[in-house]
């Protein structure tokens, strides 16, 4: 049996594909730009769900984040990846899946010293499926109000993962402004 292993898409400085790589040997002190995506699902009620990562989670363990994030696989489309890691992350179906923030990029360094180096398009979606998370993936999962959560990751940002951080003040600020 062969066992087939996550790719991830490399980028140029210009965010074109210039080749792959494994995804369990490309996150390392020297990350080579990647390509990413992060979503943020909302329920019914127009809260916004929230993940604790994994305690085994390689980069930012147990740190709160978004609802989930991913790579697309080479030649995958960035929302079928979304789709997918929906139902491997949190057990759901999306009812709807929008892209929000598509020039997204950061580049952080976790406590370990494991660089995230991503150009990350962010994505918004809804979910009406009770969540089934995977306990590989998510730690723990809490639906909050969107102004609470601004607020926290304002009081305490440490506690949030950095993309998260960065991403959320942005989709606020686009919110505002669409409304």
């Amino acid at each position: 049996m062969t066992l087939v292993r996550e790719q991830v898409v490399l980028l140029s400085e210009d965010g074109e594909p210039i080749g792959v790589a494994d995804k369990a040997l490309v996150h390392t002190a020297n990350t080579p730009l990647h390509l990413a995506f992060s979503c943020h699902v909302f329920n019914e009620a127009g809260r916004i769900l929230v993940t604790r990562r994994a305690l085994a989670k390689r980069t930012w363990p147990g740190v709160w984040t978004n609802s989930f994030c991913g790579h697309p696989a080479p030649g995958e489309a960035i929302a079928s990846a979304v789709s997918r890691r929906a139902a491997a992350e949190l057990g759901v179906r999306l009812a709807t899946v929008e892209l929000a923030l598509p020039d997204f990029r950061y580049r952080a360094v976790d406590a370990s010293g494991v660089v995230e180096n991503e150009i990350c398009p962010v994505y918004i979606a809804t979910v009406t499926d009770a969540l089934l998370p995977n306990p590989d993936e998510v730690a723990e999962t809490q639906w909050v109000e969107l102004d609470a959560l601004l607020t926290a990751i304002e009081t305490t940002p440490w506690a949030f993962s950095p993309w998260l951080t960065l991403q959320l003040p942005q989709l606020v600020a686009l919110t505002a402004l669409s409304a």
